[in-house]
């Protein structure tokens, strides 16, 4: 987390108001003197109603997703598009039925008539658009993950606080929307008394593939820092449990070779096999373990150990609860009209016309999975415990 929260008391927080409250980003929640600039926008009048989005990086999730999002919403209009080519971005252009087509991103940036940039690059590019969007006056909704490392991260943030009239957004990890607002209560409520320990595991059913595909997730260039889904699961525990400290990795690459789109056997570096330890606040250790080559593996699993109950998450995001006396777990009540869900366009738009803060994630979030995705690359690096906030 950045720097600018150090020395603001903690202690007057309820533990329910922070571990409840879904409209306060945790960085927030521990620092309450920082205001983000959505947050100070929302307080201000209304903007005008038409807003006109321009998309660079359509495809994935911003294709099935992010543009029907945004066109759900009354005055929105996505004018632009600007992929890898022009060829490319022309390509989306007609399945999309965007109006203009650009070869990149700067010819996007130095367009009229666009308010806001909705970025799906890779998150090399995260940065770069980031700042050059704010520096022209418009609004950011950016994919996850933030950024490819903690420097990045902090330079989006110290530019979104530069620009306070300016939304910035991230998209969060969709991984913990059905169980998120369930476990949030739970602790809240102290079912589990204090916590004592949490077990985590993210872990891919299949056996390790030697040889196989060598896409952008494996190269350090692209992704930076960013490993498996390390940084979106710590997302989701800072929700639960608030934020880490005192990080200890051992990662492996298990498969050293894959091929790229043209055939070649490139060198893997990213591993494919992460165990880290951390602390929580109140002193609580936490394990992950995150991996591709883990076959027949019993999949996604999250424990919740404390003085007076236990949680568990299984593969199918089903939540049981026990507590002191009881001689089993059984299945918590979590309908469908309980759960989050996802609205992420609505949100960005909503905070431009001053309706509502950003919640779901604020730059400050971003940083503060950032650091700690860092944390993790430098403690396997090092062999030694990282500390947050992170120094030089």
């Amino acid at each position: 987390m950045s720097s600018e929260s150090d020395g603001n008391p903690t202690a007057t927080i309820k533990r329910r108001d922070f571990l409840l409250s879904a409209a306060l980003p945790v960085a927030a929640a521990v620092a309450p003197a920082v205001l983000s600039a959505q947050e100070r926008r929302a307080s201000g009048s209304p903007s005008p109603g038409r807003i006109r989005v321009g998309v660079v990086g359509a495809g994935g999730i911003v294709g099935s997703t992010h543009i029907p999002g945004l066109r759900r919403m009354p005055g929105v209009e996505v004018v632009a598009v600007a992929n890898r080519s022009l060829e490319s971005s022309r390509r989306a252009a007609a399945e999309f039925n965007i109006p203009r087509a650009y070869a990149d991103w700067e010819q996007l940036m130095a367009a009229d008539g666009i308010d806001a940039v909705l970025i799906g690059t890779w998150p090399y590019m995260h940065r770069s658009i980031t700042l050059a969007a704010l520096e022209s006056g418009r609004h950011v909704l950016c994919q996850a993950r933030m950024a490819n490392n903690a420097a990045e991260a902090h330079e989006m943030l110290a530019a979104s606080r530069r620009h306070p009239n300016l939304v910035c957004q991230l998209v969060p990890s969709s991984s913990g929307y059905s169980i998120d607002i369930a476990l949030r209560r739970l602790l809240a409520d102290r079912v589990v008394g204090d916590v004592l320990s949490v077990e985590v595991q993210r872990l891919e059913r299949g056996f390790a593939e030697f040889g196989g595909e060598f896409d952008w997730r494996h190269d350090p260039e692209f992704s930076g820092y960013n490993v498996l889904n390390v940084g979106a699961i710590y997302e989701s525990m800072m929700r639960w449990l608030g934020p880490g400290n005192h990080v200890m990795a051992k990662t492996r690459v298990h498969v050293p070779t894959r091929r790229d789109e043209q055939g070649v056997q490139r060198a893997a570096t990213i591993p494919d096999h992460v165990e880290v330890l951390y602390e929580l606040g109140n002193g609580a250790p936490v394990h992950m373990k995150f991996s591709e080559t883990t076959g027949l593996s019993r999949g996604n699993d999250t424990w919740i150990f404390g003085t007076q109950g236990t949680i568990h998450v299984d593969n199918a995001n089903t939540i049981f609860v026990g507590r002191r006396g009881e001689r089993e777990l059984k299945a918590h009540p979590n309908p469908p009209e309980g759960q989050f869900r996802h609205r992420v366009e609505e949100e960005f738009i909503n905070a431009i016309r001053g309706i509502e803060p950003v919640t779901q994630n604020t730059f400050e979030i971003g940083v503060a999975y950032m650091e700690w995705t860092e944390a993790v690359y430098r403690s396997a690096a090092s062999g030694r415990a990282v500390s947050l906030p992170l120094t030089a």
